[in-house]
């Protein structure tokens, strides 16, 4: 597979990014979502599921202070990991380092509920497991790990075609992206431009999705020039993806996870670094190398098996350390777009008089004027959570009941997740969620009105609630809240 020094470094600095991205939406995002006082919150879900379900630091300390030393941590880790620092002091250094990134990590995940339940927190953390064993800037590269690394991408790529061509009729009419960028979970600004785009420009792009999720995934165990050029694709495609949509930092992992494809005969002509000429390579850190690799090996028997089943499943980890796991994306497109909108007024009573003011989200498309945003790399993970919740007509979510409260009460930390807050000085005495359905205006409307979007009233999605409403407080007592 030749010679993978500079494929590490790269590799461990592009990671080690994706890392301080995830510390940082968790140093501003999760307590507000899932804090002690939170949407979800971590000390009500350790009651209910076993430890070993779940590991997590968290079940020793599940207190708001905790979550924010730990992400801190988890931030300087990444930044230390980012510099290099992490493997220029040793091999023990290097992998206590990527060690603490991939355990921290992990104990968020797996108390972040359905907050964290996308597929890429399980990539990440597989991609992290196995930098623990690359080894530092004196060690000799472990070839077997980069094979790993270049399995997880063929897993996420070659999964994400099978679960397309099984799936939604569209993807083998190849009409999906008629559908795709409107109704795709946050649009960036120029998804309104994609989606206009003629008909054949959609189907060739289908075409070209599935040549590069099918067939190119298994040149990245070719020989160097074919892993080069299908790693080189790889990442062009999600490029793409990128300039397209928003989808956290799934395309950007994915790219990083496109690097160990490249070996040092074309790196070493656009990066300069210089090489030990004697690279180290310990008995026990190679026997361990073997032992992880083998049994990781084992458990990856069962991703591929759905792999090839035709009851593949997408985005499922296989343990609760995240260590193997199954990826895919987008088998079923939305063909319609439906958006919730909450709204709050100060009347104290509810009348044809009364005033509602609309609540703004980040990314989560809201008033028809307002562009849409790019935001990846960064998750917004209450607006990703409200287009999941808007596939029901009617509110069915926990979290999204204890979000309702959270606004009656004018609650600062909930309130610093959304874009602004239309009662500043005192929280609304009211609150209601209506349902519209969205579309893109079409190229005429928007030169006559420069509005992104057009919206219809479809109906009430949560009734119009008071802190004092007496059905209201039943459900909360429900829930334990």
């Amino acid at each position: 597979m030749g010679d993978y020094y500079l494929t590490r470094f790269i590799f461990q600095r592009a990671l080690a990014l994706i890392y301080l991205i995830g510390f940082l939406i968790i140093i501003n995002q999760f307590k507000p979502l899932l804090g002690e006082k939170g949407l979800l919150p971590v000390p009500q879900f350790i009651k209910y599921i076993p430890f070993f379900n779940s590991p997590s630091i968290f079940y020793l300390f599940p207190k708001d202070k905790a979550f924010m030393i730990f992400g801190v941590i988890g931030f300087l880790l990444s930044i230390f990991a980012l510099s290099s620092f992490s493997e220029r002091f040793g091999l023990g250094i290097s992998m206590v380092t990527w060690f603490f990134l991939w355990a921290i990590y992990l104990s968020f995940v797996n108390v972040g509920q359905v907050f964290y339940s996308f597929g890429w927190e399980s990539m990440l953390l597989e991609a992290g497991f196995l930098s623990i064993f690359l080894g530092d800037m004196q060690t000799k590269v472990p070839i077997t790990i980069i094979f790993l690394l270049r399995f997880i991408l063929f897993k996420d790529m070659f999964g994400s075609g099978l679960i397309k061509l099984r799936g939604d009729e569209c993807w083998r009419d190849l009409t999906c992206l008629k559908f795709h960028y409107e109704t795709q979970p946050i649009p960036n600004p120029l998804s309104w431009f994609f989606h206009w785009l003629p008909l054949w420009n959609h189907k060739s792009d289908v075409v070209f999705n599935h040549v590069i999720e099918i067939i190119t995934p298994f040149t990245y165990f070719f020989s160097q020039l074919y892993s080069f050029i299908g790693g080189g694709l790889t990442m062009f495609f999600q490029g793409l993806l990128m300039i397209s949509g928003n989808f956290s930092f799934l395309n950007l992992l994915t790219i990083v996870l496109c690097i160990p494809t490249f070996s040092d005969t074309y790196l070493s002509k656009i990066i300069a670094l210089k090489i030990p000429p004697n690279l180290n390579d310990p008995y026990i850190y190679s026997q361990t190398v073997l032992v992880t690799v083998i049994i990781l090996g084992i458990m990856n028997i069962r991703p591929i098996i759905n792999m090839i089943s035709p009851n593949q499943i997408m985005n499922t980890s296989y343990d609760p350390l995240h260590l193997v796991g199954s990826y895919g994306a987008f088998g079923t497109v939305t063909k319609e777009r439906y958006e919730i909108i909450i709204e709050g007024t100060d009347s104290n009573i509810i009348s044809q008089n009364s005033v509602w003011k609309e609540y703004d989200f980040f990314g989560k498309p809201g008033k028809v004027d307002v562009a849409p945003i790019q935001i990846a790399p960064y998750h917004l993970r209450l607006d990703w959570l409200m287009w999941f919740a808007a596939f029901s007509k009617t509110a069915n979510d926990p979290w999204f009941v204890h979000l309702m409260q959270k606004l009656l009460l004018g609650d600062k930390d909930l309130l610093s997740l959304l874009k602004s807050n239309p009662f500043p000085n005192s929280a609304p005495k009211y609150i209601r969620a209506l349902y519209y359905k969205y579309n893109f205006t079409t190229p005429e409307e928007k030169s006559k009105n420069n509005n992104w979007w057009k919206r219809d009233l479809i109906g009430e999605y949560f009734p119009a609630v008071s802190l004092n409403d007496a059905r209201f407080k039943s459900i909360l007592n429900n829930f334990g809240w």
